[in-house]
């Protein structure tokens, strides 16, 4: 039987790895990192959440539901990962950084 949990990071704790669920995860990440641009300033992460909503599949999140905690963890793994990143200004927004 698969694994139904994947292990994320936090930017904020470096070194510290979390078990979530796998299926939800993947669908979250795939929903944010369709709707983040490729430049900064980027979107704010309300944005995003407005954009990545529509996205996601009804019976993982439905009507949107816990999408808000999703966010989050998602895009704190991928700030640590280095695949997005956050604009330096106030408040948050993210985008993807240019491959070089």
């Amino acid at each position: 039987m698969p694994d139904d949990k994947i292990e994320i990071e936090n930017v904020n704790s470096p070194g510290r790895t979390t078990r979530v669920d796998r299926a939800k995860y993947l669908a979250m990440r795939k929903a944010l990192l369709a709707v983040l641009p490729g430049k900064p300033p980027g979107l704010k992460v309300a944005d995003a959440k407005q954009a990545l909503l529509p996205r996601l599949p009804d019976d993982l999140f439905p009507q949107g539901e816990t999408a808000g905690w999703w966010l989050k963890a998602v895009q704190l793994d991928l700030e640590a990962k280095g695949i997005i990143q956050r604009a330096p200004d106030k408040p948050v927004q993210l985008y993807l950084p240019s491959k070089r």
